[in-house]
């Protein structure tokens, strides 16, 4: 039974099959996997652990002289990211109607969702299609987690001041030290660069599966038309703006689009806002369920859009070949 070869020959499959059956399962049957123990610790409660030792193997192919180029790709998915999300919360804030809402949609929600990308998703698409250096770049991208580019984006709007506590650098320094340990490892030792290499491939459908049992598929059924709109939005403005700065700076404009989705601990920014300020408390329930159908939805869609912009280059005459993008001629 050729499972593997099968998996291969679907865009993202490694990532995309694991992960939709992991959602699905979680949703008819929450409670099959969460016995405990070994079970549950790897195929529901694995996911930050499976990602952190992917992060690892990955630091370790990384050589110190092209760190440097991880984080100047780290630098233009954050600020892609943010500045798409931003732009559309400012639309969103200037076109809302009397009810505080713009196409139905929470202008918090836009921002917190487009803003806000999710970093197992990220990991485990350019795992498959980029290069050591595009998944060491999700140390700088990972500073869109939470709250905090959310409120940068309301405070320049002058919606509300900057708020203490909505960074945290011991958190940052949390995502950035397994990449760190393992470019150490792996700058020291050749074969601890080899050895470890071989465990990055082999994490993608682990982390993935562990990823899927997070998804509930009611949660786009409560967030309704607009929270799918969101995520639509989402994937296909963030993402396609990702693609093309990508593509301008001669990246793998498939690393760009990676980032076009909407973390789950984005779901908790709305309340996070509006304990932080009042005025936001009326539409943050609303923003809530909105935020969290824009996460199932991404989660959902984009490995399917990254599988549709992979097929459009390789019919273009390109192909990829350890995470580089080359001529077919």
């Amino acid at each position: 039974m050729k499972i593997k070869a099968t998996l291969e020959r679907i865009p993202g499959g490694m990532m995309v099959v694991p992960l939709l059956l992991a959602a699905t399962l979680n949703t008819l049957a929450p409670d099959l996997l969460r016995i405990g123990n070994f079970t549950q610790d790897l195929f529901v409660d694995g996911a930050g652990t499976l990602i952190a030792l992917f992060l690892l193997c990955t630091g370790a192919q990384i050589n110190v002289k092209t760190f440097g180029v991880s984080l100047a790709k780290g630098g233009a998915l954050l600020g892609t990211k943010w500045a798409v999300g931003a732009v559309f919360g400012l639309i969103a804030y200037m076109f809302a109607g009397d009810n505080g809402l713009w196409l139905g949609l929470a202008p918090i929600a836009v921002i917190a969702a487009m803003t806000n990308s999710n970093g197992g998703l990220y990991v485990a698409l350019v795992g498959q299609y980029g290069k050591e250096e595009d998944r060491a770049a999700y140390s700088l991208l990972a500073l869109n987690d939470g709250p905090f580019l959310t409120m940068v984006a309301l405070s320049i709007f002058g919606a509300m001041g900057f708020v203490d506590g909505m960074f945290s650098f011991q958190s940052f320094l949390a995502v950035l030290l397994p990449i760190l340990v393992g470019m150490v490892l792996g700058n020291l030792d050749e074969d601890m660069r080899s050895f470890l290499d071989k465990g990055s491939a082999m994490l993608i459908p682990f982390f993935a599966f562990a990823l899927g049992m997070g998804i509930d598929f009611a949660a786009i059924i409560e967030g309704g038309l607009t929270g799918i709109f969101l995520g639509l939005l989402t994937v296909f403005v963030t993402g396609t703006a990702g693609y093309f700065i990508f593509k301008a700076l001669k990246w793998n404009p498939i690393v760009g689009a990676s980032e076009g989705s909407t973390a789950g601990n984005a779901v908790a920014t709305p309340a996070a806002i509006a304990a932080a300020s009042s005025t936001f408390a009326p539409v943050a329930e609303l923003a809530t369920v909105q935020v969290a159908a824009s996460t199932v939805t991404t989660a959902i869609l984009l490995p399917l859009y990254i599988g549709f912009l992979v097929k459009r280059m390789e019919k273009k005459g390109y192909r990829f070949e350890n995470g580089e993008i080359k001529s077919a001629s």
